[in-house]
């Protein structure tokens, strides 16, 4: 499975940034060792069903540890017996497009 997620805190820094308590979840992210991607607005992982909840319980955890609220979006692709989704789905769509 892929799961695409994007965890915030409420609490910002004086310029409104959030980038603190996003490094911290992509910290437990990358501790993982699942595979993983960051962009600038969502963190997707692939992994079985327990690792990747597991991860994104513990990233939320990390970033509740210096906000009193944490807002969480997520998406998943559930495609059992799949794997490398994650790249091979992009260079699907890129071999369409010539690239």
């Amino acid at each position: 499975m892929i799961v695409a997620f994007s965890i915030s805190p409420s609490a910002a820094d004086e310029t409104g940034s959030v980038s603190e308590g996003v490094a911290a979840a992509v910290r437990v992210v990358r501790e993982s060792g699942l595979p993983y991607e960051l962009t600038s607005m969502f963190t997707s992982i692939e992994g079985e069903w327990d690792d990747v909840m597991a991860v994104v319980k513990r990233a939320v955890e990390a970033v509740a540890e210096t906000s009193s609220r944490v807002g969480l979006v997520l998406k998943a692709d559930i495609r059992p017996g799949y794997e490398g989704q994650m790249s091979a789905k992009v260079e699907r769509v890129q071999r369409l497009l010539g690239e």
